[in-house]
């Protein structure tokens, strides 16, 4: 399912959390929003988080994860988890990200996410593309951390936890700067990818990280940035 239920509007005005009104109005009570962290990363996992919040739950100061400061972030984070019916985070390591190319490793990661809520959501709403495969009726939204209410709390879920787990590998692999760009592709990773190679963590199907190590490309290894 792609569409919003018939009889089912949501104004542009409506704020973040009209998504999750207009679908209760409709009798869907549970509403979860998925999101992932890490897709453009080409070091570390990628991480997927699902997140059921309570009617009227609102989350003081909610934004997507992505227009958040970091101290910001960790307070949505603590209130997030503190106040949501259900939630869930999924944690793909760099290996299975390599085996099954980003595509398909962000979709199951997205619907383990699901999977694994220990409140059987209703509807499902997923950031920008669709997740296919879904026992649930689901709608994929523009902007969906921006605009829906459930959707920003998975993403602030997902982002914390993998910016906490890319914090623990820059103590593994300090001339990286982990703790700095988690891994996304900067000129300082740039740097640290041309002087030292990668490393144990990196993901070797992107043509960056493979050039640095010397290797041909694939032919179809995921892209830079």
């Amino acid at each position: 399912m792609s569409t919003l239920p018939t009889g089912t509007t949501v104004r542009r005005d409506a704020g973040l959390y009209g998504y999750e009104r207009a679908l209760r109005r409709r009798g869907l009570e549970t509403v979860a929003g998925v999101d992932e962290a890490g897709r453009g990363a080409c070091a570390g996992p990628l991480v997927a988080a699902a997140c059921v919040l309570r009617p009227h739950g609102e989350v003081p100061g909610l934004a997507d994860s992505k227009l958040l400061t970091a101290r910001a972030r960790e307070r949505c984070y603590e209130q997030v988890v503190r106040r949501a019916l259900s939630w869930s985070v999924v944690v793909v390591g760099h290996e299975e990200c390599d085996r099954l190319g980003m595509h398909v490793a962000n979709i199951e990661a997205l619907r383990r996410a699901v999977a694994l809520l220990d409140v059987r959501p209703a509807y499902v709403l997923t950031d920008g593309f669709p997740v296919d495969g879904l026992a649930t009726p689901t709608l994929a939204v523009w902007k969906g951390d921006r605009v829906a209410g459930c959707v920003a709390a998975a993403s602030v879920i997902a982002k914390v936890t993998r910016d906490r787990i890319m914090d623990g590998l820059a103590l593994e692999h300090p001339q990286y700067g982990f703790e700095v760009h988690k891994g996304y592709i900067t000129a300082a990773h740039t740097a640290a990818l041309t002087e030292h190679g990668p490393s144990s963590v990196h993901r070797m199907r992107f043509v960056n990280v493979r050039r640095a190590a010397g290797l041909e490309p694939l032919g179809d290894e995921d892209v830079e940035g």
